[in-house]
């Protein structure tokens, strides 16, 4: 993406958002402190071998040791203090869960009783085919979303997709239609209310879409704990929230459990897996079709750390302020957890109608934000590569507008920084690009131009990638029918004895 563009997202966003170096840049540019010297540390004591030094030492020996009980008592009382907290922590955390849901199941009827514009989305240009989806939705649905940004990314056929406090249910029934029959959305929300409405209307946009079977699940649940509602590990491609995160106390736990049950084989370790495929093929086939998972989300973030006042706000925190994390923890969340660095999508300033509201928040101010954290395997270092874009995603034929720092055209070369080549290697993407590690020449073809040559290689790649799955299942296919045929053979030999089983052995006659 262009610095102009950059440049716009952060003139709309104000301060929250941080330079375009910061944020989209591969881990370990322009952030952190430098390398430790040999010169930065301590003269080391000379040890002359003196007796004064070491008569100094056993007489100081005493105050170390009263300085280390007073140490034991001071960590002592920290301890009291941290579990005093705790304790008071987790009746402060039902009080808010308590004030959310109501907030969600009795004061909002609809978008329009909302005071801020922090719950509500932003016009933006939307491709054709989700235009279309969203028309689809039913009305009660749709009057009851309370979503401040557009989760809904790119490639999502056959995808498994779960939505962090879905709501009403408009953007699983939105993303079901996108995932196909064949792929699968869940929604979780802590509101009854709400998940009562988005059951409601199942049956309703399954007709209107043509499935035969439903494609979608609602379930009562707290999405700081999915394990509770039974969500396994690695069973999701994405996981999406929209304006959710920040009506949650425990921010880290939403991210460690997303980072838990998204996906993180890429389809190139899969002979990795093939001597246990051997005796368990079920297995290997399952685990032929995963890649690394992204959480995709919008959410709200504050331009400073915000001070008690706002953070016991009642309303603030259902209007989605009094939770907002500080823009700069999400990447030591993301980092701490496992994530890739958070990659800005878009950014919109939240204004406030109410006066009131305006003086408790003061010199604060808020964004929405879209940002996309990719979870990866744990491979060897990368390198920078050139990637062409092959234009084979459904409602972004010309253009994928990845990110903030990256805009790839059809056929045209794009330099990324490594960790950008490595999520486009491990993810869902990766068949819709041509990578290549940068200073590697492609062939020239007499004939043609630029433009065609690298549309001509994109395919090709496209093309290679197709016959290398197809390599795999057939690889598959063969070994489950060495394993039928085997069957076949030891039931062949044991059927006779099973005949035989309870009659005289003619032997003995």
């Amino acid at each position: 993406m262009s610095r102009l563009r950059w440049k716009l997202l952060q003139a709309a966003a104000g301060s929250c958002i941080p330079p375009r170096e910061e944020l989209g840049a591969p881990p370990g540019a322009g952030s952190g402190s430098p390398p430790l010297r040999r010169a930065d540390l301590p003269a080391p004591g000379r040890g002359l071998g003196s007796a004064r030094p070491r008569r100094a030492a056993r007489r100081s020996a005493p105050v170390r040791q009263c300085r280390g009980r007073g140490d034991r008592a001071q960590r002592f009382r920290l301890s009291a203090s941290f579990f005093l907290l705790l304790a008071m922590a987790a009746p402060r955390d039902a009080e808010i869960r308590k004030d959310v849901q109501n907030y969600y199941g009795q004061v909002l009827k609809k978008s329009a009783d909302l005071q801020t514009s922090a719950c509500v989305t932003a016009a933006r240009l939307v491709p054709k085919h989700i235009r279309e989806a969203l028309t689809n939705v039913h009305e009660e649905v749709a009057l009851r979303y309370y979503g401040c940004g557009l989760v809904i990314p790119e490639c999502l056929e056959n995808c498994w997709i779960l939505d962090l406090g879905s709501g009403s249910g408009r953007d699983c029934y939105v993303l079901s239609q996108l995932v196909g029959e064949t792929g699968h959305v869940t929604g979780i929300d802590m509101t009854e209310n709400q998940v009562e409405v988005a059951k409601k209307y199942i049956e309703y946009h399954m007709e209107k879409y043509g499935f035969q079977t439903p494609n979608v699940t609602f379930l009562h649940g707290y999405i700081e704990n999915l394990e509770e509602t039974g969500i396994k590990n690695e069973s999701y491609d994405i996981v999406i929230s929209n304006c959710v995160i920040n009506l949650v106390p425990d921010k880290q736990a939403v991210l460690q459990e997303a980072y838990r049950v998204l996906k993180i084989l890429s389809p190139h370790s899969f002979l990795c897996y093939l001597g246990l495929m051997s005796s368990l093929t079920l297995f290997g086939l399952i685990l032929l079709f995963q890649h690394g998972g992204e959480l995709y989300f919008s959410d709200v973030y504050a331009s400073l750390e915000l001070p008690e006042e706002i953070r016991t706000h009642r309303i603030l925190w259902g209007e989605c302020l009094g939770g907002a994390l500080y823009w700069k923890d999400l990447a030591i969340l993301a980092q701490k957890i496992g994530f890739c660095t958070p990659r800005l999508v878009t950014a919109n300033l939240i204004t406030v109608q109410n006066e009131e509201l305006e003086r408790v928040i003061g010199d604060c101010r808020f964004v929405s934000a879209t940002f996309r954290l990719f979870k990866l395997p744990k491979t060897g270092p990368a390198e920078r590569c050139q990637v062409t874009y092959n234009g084979g995603i459904i409602g972004h034929e010309k253009e994928l507008i990845f990110d903030a720092n990256f805009t790839f055209k059809e056929g045209e070369v794009v330099e990324v920084d490594e960790e950008t080549a490595a999520i486009l290697k491990n993810s869902r993407f990766a068949h819709n690009f041509l990578i290549r590690p940068v200073g590697e020449k492609l062939p020239a073809r007499s004939g043609c131009s630029a433009l065609e040559s690298k549309v001509l290689f994109g395919t090709i790649s496209s093309v290679a990638s197709d016959l290398t799955w197809m390599f795999y299942a057939l690889l598959c296919t063969f070994i489950v029918c060495q394993h039928l045929f085997r069957s076949l053979k030891m039931y062949q030999k044991v059927s006779p004895m099973i005949k035989n089983h309870g009659q005289p052995n003619s032997c003995l006659l």
